[in-house]
């Protein structure tokens, strides 16, 4: 197809396409109202700027804990941390369950040793 008949315009038929489209596209930069902006509206941006490069303020108690967590969650630490914790649990695991087994058997040898006595 032939640019110049993109365009049904009879205005721009000598003309050439790049030059329609130019003006064109003038047209629509100048047809576009950019919104006023609100009051101080640069005085707020800057302030959320420096609010967002200023240091957390914390409560004191909770500090420790947040730093702990910045601390573990680190990509570098993640996999390590992630395996600590399973490695934990299961071990935690292990131990509830040797607990139950113990406090299953005395139960057992109680019942097996007087019978009369659980009731």
């Amino acid at each position: 197809m032939n640019k110049e008949y993109i365009n049904p315009d009879p205005g721009f038929a000598g003309s050439s396409a790049e030059a329609s489209d130019a003006r064109l596209s003038a047209l629509l930069r100048e047809s576009r109202t950019a919104p006023a902006l609100p009051p101080r509206f640069q005085e707020g941006v800057w302030r959320r700027i420096e609010e967002a490069d200023a240091p957390v303020k914390t409560n004191g108690g909770v500090a420790w804990l947040d730093a702990l967590a910045a601390l573990v969650l680190r990509p570098r630490l993640a996999l390590a941390t992630a395996a600590a914790l399973m490695i934990a649990g299961a071990l935690l695991g292990v131990r509830d369950g040797s607990q139950r087994a113990h406090q299953d058997a005395q139960a057992r040898y109680l019942a097996a040793v007087a019978p009369n006595s659980l009731h």
